[in-house]
């Protein structure tokens, strides 16, 4: 007896909310089973307020592994450096010139390399021309300053 006045409290008792809803998610009556997603529409699925266009936030971890890689490119970049700095004297370039024109190498493949890295890490918020355009163009520069200052 007393199980079956249970039953029927709760039957009567209203629905508990789970605290949170999916945007687009109506509220269903007690015993109906949510629609998979694919049978929803699509303007259900996206964020409510959020515009179509917005660009992916990067994540920390990707952003490690960006920057250990640049890291890792820019101490292989010193010891290409020191290679042609010494490439330069050999050829009996003045050892003053030849360090400067090795420092601009070395600019300049850092200004390239940190384009390239930031476009791999998020091409939809990094690869835009006020970000990659003066990089590339300021590491061009330096690449090109590197041939002249490193004539004799």
């Amino acid at each position: 007896m007393q199980n079956q006045q249970e039953q029927k409290n709760e039957a009567n008792a209203p629905t508990a909310d789970p605290g949170f809803k999916l945007p687009g998610e109506e509220r269903a009556p007690a015993g109906a089973v949510a629609a998979p997603a694919a049978a929803r529409p699509a303007a259900s699925l996206e964020v409510a307020g959020a515009p179509a266009s917005v660009a992916a936030d990067t994540s920390s971890r990707d952003l490690a592994i960006g920057a250990t890689a640049f890291l890792i490119l820019l101490l292989i970049f010193f010891f290409v450096r020191n290679a042609y700095v010494h490439h330069l004297v050999v050829r009996r370039v003045a050892p003053s010139s030849a360090g400067s024109a090795g420092w601009m190498m070395f600019v300049g493949l850092c200004f390239l390399s940190a384009a390239a890295v930031l476009a791999l890490v998020n091409a939809s918020k990094f690869l835009t021309f006020g970000i990659t355009g003066p990089l590339v163009a300021v590491g061009l520069v330096a690449l090109v300053a590197t041939l002249f200052v490193g004539r004799r």
